[in-house]
């Protein structure tokens, strides 16, 4: 099926060759083929100067392809790359306006922290006055001065983080890529190093192409989300939309966590009828009698206990019983079983939350605009991502 969002991608690549500002990368209808297999299919993307922008998909979606396409480790098999307005087609990497940071950094055990992160400038017989200003430059952007003479053995992972990108930032690229550069770290250290690179790139003004699997990274540090599939973009847009407005029932499911109801499309095709329950949407357009795919997100989702709760207004009601709750910090997660086949989850922010037992009937409830409805094409091709919990 051809999504309206392959449309927007290849739209957005309009500018003509050189005519992009320093800091610009262009793709202009790339494909990557390793043996019989198509990594990267015609992809078109328009990277503008100064952007956070992340690809963003699963392991073989071509995300990674495509960054060292632009790094200048892969070369496209058809289609053309530009930065800063210049094809790089056949550029090797170190000749390129770009560096890159890789999750496994690389750093050489046996140089102190500063003799890493002037390593490159040296290679390029930069002189060396020049060399240690820039350093100093580098390492003082990524808060890693006091750590200078330092082996990368007596820093800790996130420190050797920071290493990495200031080897990269003396350089002074107009792009840096980075190729899930936050993986080896545990959650708290990544989450409070996915805002130090926001605030960095914001202050440095570089253009940013993350690459990552986490959508909780790509949410929380991009200006837009380009969501791979199949090596081509799903859809690209800002993280609000991406969202909240997904373009398909991929894009919904790998963002985000969703409850999926597939059914017999009915009222004018606006509602789905499943089996556990009548799933009434506000968007109109699917053809009534077909099969179709209604969606809605936990947090839209209230609960009661059956025996106090009074949904007759709601649009949408589901019965059943509660066989999980889950504390997670700020919020309540509870999981409803609906049927032998399907389960539900709800979530309610902590403080609001009712107080539930495993056992108890339930009551669950949503309105009719946070139900998201999608063609059966679409349920088909998204298998693997749209499947409704089960238990």
């Amino acid at each position: 099926m051809t999504t309206a969002t392959t449309t927007e991608a290849e739209a957005a690549t309009t500018s003509s060759p050189g005519a992009e500002a320093p800091g610009t990368v262009v793709i202009d209808a790339v494909t990557k083929h390793y043996g019989d297999s198509t990594a990267v299919d015609r992809l078109s993307l328009t990277i503008e100067a100064g952007e956070f922008i992340s690809l963003l998909g699963p392991s073989g979606c071509g995300k990674t392809t495509t960054l060292r396409m632009i790094a200048g480790f892969e070369e496209p098999d058809d289609g053309d790359i530009r930065v800063s307005g210049r094809s790089v087609l056949g550029v090797p990497p170190y000749r390129r306006d770009v560096n890159t940071v890789f999750q496994a950094y690389a750093l050489f055990p046996h140089m102190s922290v500063a003799e890493n992160v002037a390593y490159g400038l040296q290679q390029k017989r930069t002189p060396k006055a020049e060399i240690h200003d820039r350093v100093v430059d580098a390492l003082d952007l990524a808060q890693m001065r006091r750590f200078a003479d330092r082996k990368p053995t007596q820093l800790s992972g996130g420190q050797q983080q920071r290493v990495a990108l200031a080897r990269a930032l003396v350089n002074r690229p107009s792009v840096l890529l980075l190729d899930e550069p936050l993986g080896a770290l545990d959650r708290q250290l990544r989450e409070e190093m996915q805002l130090e690179l926001k605030l960095l790139q914001s202050r440095l003004g570089v253009t940013f192409v993350f690459v990552t699997h986490d959508q909780g990274e790509a949410l929380s540090m991009s200006d837009r989300i380009a969501i791979m599939r199949s090596g081509r973009i799903e859809q690209l847009a800002d993280a609000d939309t991406v969202y909240a407005r997904p373009a398909s029932a991929y894009v919904a499911a790998f963002v985000g966590q969703q409850n999926f109801f597939s059914g017999t499309v009915v009222e004018g095709g606006t509602a789905v009828d499943s089996t556990h329950a009548l799933v009434r949407g506000t968007s109109a357009g699917l053809p009534a009698g077909g099969t179709g795919l209604a969606a809605v997100r936990p947090e839209f989702v209230s609960i009661e206990a059956d025996v106090a709760a009074d949904a007759s207004g709601a649009a949408n009601t589901a019965r059943g019983s509660l066989i999980g709750v889950s504390h997670l910090g700020e919020t309540m997660q509870y999981l409803v079983r609906l049927g032998d086949d399907q389960s539900l989850i709800a979530r309610r922010p902590s403080p609001e939350a009712p107080q539930l037992s495993v056992g108890d009937a339930v009551v669950c409830s949503w309105r009719a605009e946070s139900v998201l409805l999608f063609p059966a094409d679409d349920a088909a091709s998204a298998s693997g991502y749209v499947a409704p919990p089960t238990v």
